[in-house]
């Protein structure tokens, strides 16, 4: 009989043959996933045989990761900032890579804010994170796309922050009440140009959508659109927070003074990338 040492040994070899990435991870996390089995409890029962209802429950899994449907996907969550959010096709999976754009607000805000819109909300990940993260906020989250609204609903319910987060149908600021304002604004929209987007992984460009990927102007087009109605939506000395496309810092920074803020900030991310770009309104 196959013991779960086999198993994973077999799983991983047959995900690299498939081109995933972190194969005996990914392998390790589905089998302990379809046995209900942290990775330390495998660990401690590796010589263990398997029956053939368990080899059942781990086949499914096995085959949706190799036809390179996302991890996250197939096992329904993600753990990001501190939370369990769900995980599904109807917007993007939250990325570490915002996990520390979270972080980065928390060093720049000297005080807590008591307003914040979260624009392209997604899975609401960020709007929950922001939530928990200053208790005595109000998180307003907008979307245009209402599948990715629909998930957000689900996550703010499960984390129980239905009284503070606040979720608006958007074409990022055009639905809001016009007196709105916010202490700070934070963004993550489309910025991969239409090539970036093809080159892309399987997972990303086959199982995530495409609307929340890719903007026009070569990625461009909606950070354009966020930084020219920031500061008319936030408050003195506001922040405008937004995470980019590695060849938009130039022009983002450019425009930043035209449209009423101050002298942005270029911020690196943990792997020395250009990704994020902080700003104060006037």
């Amino acid at each position: 009989m196959l013991t779960i040492l086999d198993i994973i040994q077999k799983t991983a070899d047959f995900f690299a043959s498939k081109g995933v990435e972190s194969p005996r991870l990914n392998a390790e996390t589905l089998v302990g996933h379809a046995l209900g089995l942290k990775r330390m409890q495998l660990y401690l029962q590796f010589e263990r045989p398997l029956t053939e209802a368990e080899l059942d429950r781990i086949r499914p899994f096995v085959k949706r990761r190799a036809r390179r449907e996302p991890l996250q996907h197939i096992l329904g969550t993600v753990e990001w900032a501190g939370l369990t959010l769900k995980c599904d096709r109807r917007a993007l999976i939250p990325r570490p890579e915002t996990e520390y754009l979270v972080e980065l607000i928390q060093t720049r805000m000297t005080a807590a804010p008591s307003a914040i819109l979260d624009l392209g909300t997604g899975t609401g990940a960020l709007a929950c994170a922001l939530a928990t993260l200053y208790p005595a906020a109000v998180v307003t989250a907008v979307d245009l796309s209402d599948d990715a609204l629909a998930l957000a609903a689900e996550n703010v319910a499960a984390l129980q922050l239905g009284e503070r987060v606040r979720l608006v149908r958007s074409d990022w600021f055009a639905a809001l009440p016009p007196d709105a304002t916010f202490d700070l604004i934070v963004a993550n929209p489309p910025y991969l140009a239409e090539e970036e987007t093809a080159a892309s992984e399987p997972e990303v460009r086959e199982f995530e959508p495409l609307s929340a990927l890719t903007a026009p102007e070569a990625g461009l087009a909606d950070l354009r659109r966020i930084v020219e109605g920031a500061a008319a939506r936030l408050r003195p000395d506001g922040w405008l927070a937004l995470e980019t496309g590695i060849a938009h810092h130039a022009a983002l920074l450019a425009m930043l003074p035209g449209a009423g803020l101050g002298a942005g900030e270029s911020v690196a991310d943990l792997t020395g990338r250009d990704r994020f770009v902080f700003a104060r309104r006037n």
